[in-house]
């Protein structure tokens, strides 16, 4: 039995290899989110809200009184970084439907300080009566006091909740990409509208994808602007909805954490919980930041033709505008067509990308853009008379496309994809 390959392989301008480890590690990692939100908010909800809830809504409330004072101590950790904090304890004596019960209940946070403690425990009287609410299910179990962590009811919804929106969001995006060649997936991003035959071609050419989504534009001085191919926004949209969410969470953390400070409570295991959530928030923040920075600093590309669909042996103006601050060392456009062939191997899926023509259509040289201004150029662009029309099947297309490649001074070089549809030149005698 083979297995799919870990790695493709590029000869030259082919690259050839199975993209289904790929897929299946994307919808693993996503998947494995799904899994830690719901893991996590189940912990949360069966140990800390569903237990806050029937305290709040099904204990009974009773008098009792108290018979007894103590310090409850707890110890966290092993050996010499064991910490100790103690919790004032009244014993209660109270009635319920099946007798009289006798009981250990526990008033406010605990206390690294036991003299702390103590001074507490010292403002309680033996013998007084105080109010009380006990578990009919479990009349043993009874507590002093009533009320909700907000900041725990803000980590169940909102934590959990970001995990499972950006691991389902990954796996919706996974099982659309799951075995479709990269042209139909431009479809989805927009680039290539649906991949359905053109009615005025599906009778003597099926296959040619329509066109509708790139000519729905209209360009400022040429006819049409064309689409961006640009998932790299899908995802800065993703890292910054998920840098809210997170840092949202964090931001009620810090706050019900300062007030238990300014209160001269420390609650350890929140303090816990924050300094691994900073850190994440952190790293999401500067991750997100970074991309927009990259993003904003290079400037927009945008692109312009004459006209749209094109045809063999045709000839379209272009206007290229490009933004951004700072040099450029160097800026091209060019026309390229690429095949692609999706294929079976045993068990192994294997696609097969070659750039099989290529035609330059501008190039310049030590540009200086400045803020608020863009550099803007016109091409030509000719299709070639034998030029093979665009093609789009389960197994097999052929790609036109505008590349501009840019290679700024301080910045990594970036490169920016305009997807083209080219009709049979049979379509103009057929109009």
């Amino acid at each position: 039995m083979r297995l799919p390959r870990f790695f493709a392989k590029k000869r030259g301008h082919r690259r050839t290899g199975a993209e289904v480890w790929g897929s299946v590690g994307e919808a693993l990692f996503h998947a494995v989110l799904v899994v830690g939100g719901l893991a996590f908010g189940g912990l949360l909800v069966t140990g800390m809200a569903v237990p806050e809830w029937r305290i709040n809504h099904d204990f009974v409330a009773g008098r009792a009184r108290v018979v007894g004072l103590g310090l409850a101590r707890r110890t966290t950790g092993v050996a010499a970084e064991a910490e100790v904090s103690w919790q004032p304890g009244l014993r209660l004596r109270y009635e319920t439907p099946a007798g009289e019960v006798e009981s250990w209940a526990f008033r406010g946070p605990r206390e690294p300080d036991r003299s702390r403690a103590l001074a507490r425990l010292d403002r309680e009287d033996l013998g007084r009566e105080v109010t009380c609410w006990y578990d009919p299910d479990a009349a043993r179990v009874v507590v002093l006091e009533r009320g909700y962590n907000w900041w725990m009811w803000a980590l169940t919804l909102l934590m959990p909740g970001a995990l499972l929106a950006f691991g389902s969001a990954g796996l919706i995006r996974a099982y659309g990409r799951w075995g479709k060649s990269e042209e139909r997936r431009a479809a989805t991003r927009g680039g290539l509208g649906q991949l359905v035959a053109t009615p005025v071609l599906e009778q003597d050419h099926p296959g040619v994808p329509g066109c509708d989504d790139l000519v729905n534009s209209p360009g400022t001085i040429l006819r049409f602007r064309l689409p961006l191919e640009s998932p790299e926004n899908w995802t800065l949209l993703g890292f910054g909805l998920f840098a809210v969410l997170w840092n949202a969470v964090l931001s009620l953390l810090a706050v019900n954490a300062g007030l238990d400070l300014l209160g001269g409570r420390i609650d350890w295991l929140l303090l816990a919980i924050i300094v691994p959530f900073a850190a994440v928030g952190i790293a999401g923040i500067v991750i997100f930041v970074r991309r927009v920075f990259l993003t904003t600093a290079v400037g927009p590309t945008q692109l312009e033709i004459s006209d749209h669909p094109l045809r063999p042996d045709g000839i379209y103006d272009l206007l290229l505008a490009q933004g951004g601050s700072g040099a450029f060392t160097r800026l091209e456009l060019a026309l390229e067509l690429e095949e692609q062939a999706t294929f079976r191997q045993g068990t192994d899926t294997r696609t097969e990308r070659v750039v099989v023509w290529r035609q330059e259509l501008g190039s310049w040289r030590d540009l200086q853009l400045t803020p608020g201004t863009r550099f803007e150029a016109r091409a030509a662009l000719h299709v070639p008379g034998k030029a093979m029309h665009s093609f789009a099947s389960e197994h097999n297309s052929v790609h036109w496309r505008i590349v501009v490649r840019g290679r700024p001074g301080r910045w990594p070089a970036f490169t920016r994809s305009f997807p083209l549809v080219v009709f049979p030149a049979a379509a103009e005698k057929g109009t």
